[in-house]
């Protein structure tokens, strides 16, 4: 923000720290105006013919917002992607465990990316690989919301689970 003396244009439409129209002032008459009030004068429409600049207190502007920026920084979830690896000849056991974990990530918030790599000639039969991942998403229904369906990368299959919202 360009304020005070920095401000390079002869005439601007001054605004009171009220929020009332001052009308078009020349830039000393501003200065003088805001200095007499010990406040600032602030460019906030730069572009505009004439430029628009408002009296304030351009600390006290400053530090309001950086407190507005730190709430809203406070209040933002962060959303982590968490990796389940699987194979297309998984067995029972370990379906169930990596189910388990899967679903834990998803209560906590975060989103799974569940995979499946294909080594040597396992590629040929990707259909496997689908229903694997497949009854993956329906076990995991209850919690999550499928984000992206099983789609082929390279050697490796995958979809993104996202936890469902909170009513």
């Amino acid at each position: 923000m360009i304020l005070n003396e920095g401000i390079r244009a002869r005439e601007l439409r001054l605004i009171d720290a009220n929020g009332d129209q001052l009308g078009i002032k020349s830039r000393n008459e501003a200065l003088e105006i805001a200095s007499r009030r010990n406040l600032d004068v602030v460019l906030v429409a730069p572009n505009a013919k004439p430029p628009v600049a408002r009296i304030m207190d351009y600390g006290k502007y400053k530090f309001e917002q950086q407190k507005k920026d730190k709430e809203a920084r406070k209040n933002q979830k962060i959303i982590n992607i968490k990796e389940v690896r699987l194979s297309p000849s998984i067995e029972e056991h370990d379906f169930n465990t990596k189910l388990r974990n899967a679903i834990k990530f998803l209560e906590k918030g975060d989103k799974v990316k569940a995979s499946i790599r294909f080594k040597g000639r396992a590629i040929t039969h990707k259909e496997i690989g689908q229903a694997v991942l497949e009854r993956f998403a329906k076990q995991c229904e209850e919690v999550s919301t499928v984000e992206s369906r099983p789609k082929m990368d390279g050697r490796s299959m995958f979809l993104v689970l996202a936890p469902k919202a909170e009513k």
